[in-house]
């Protein structure tokens, strides 16, 4: 069984992960509910997310943004 990483394409270009033809470079990406994007979640804190079983329901992928960004230094 092969565990390939999926292509993720990107137009947030100032990201830290930003690669060539707008490829994502992250290990992991971390997608949460929009009702919580203003939590102020950080990259450093994304994996206590996923540790304590955390799960949403959305409805739309509208409704969902992606808490992996980290900005180019």
């Amino acid at each position: 069984m092969t565990n390939a990483k999926p292509l993720v394409k990107c137009s947030v270009s100032n990201c830290h992960y930003w690669g060539e033809q707008n490829l994502c470079r992250a290990e992991e990406i971390v997608i949460e509910i929009d009702k919580h994007a203003g939590s102020h979640f950080k990259e450093e804190y994304a994996e206590e997310l996923t540790a304590n079983n955390h799960h949403d329901h959305a409805g739309t992928s509208s409704a969902t943004c992606c808490l992996t960004f980290k900005p180019n230094a």
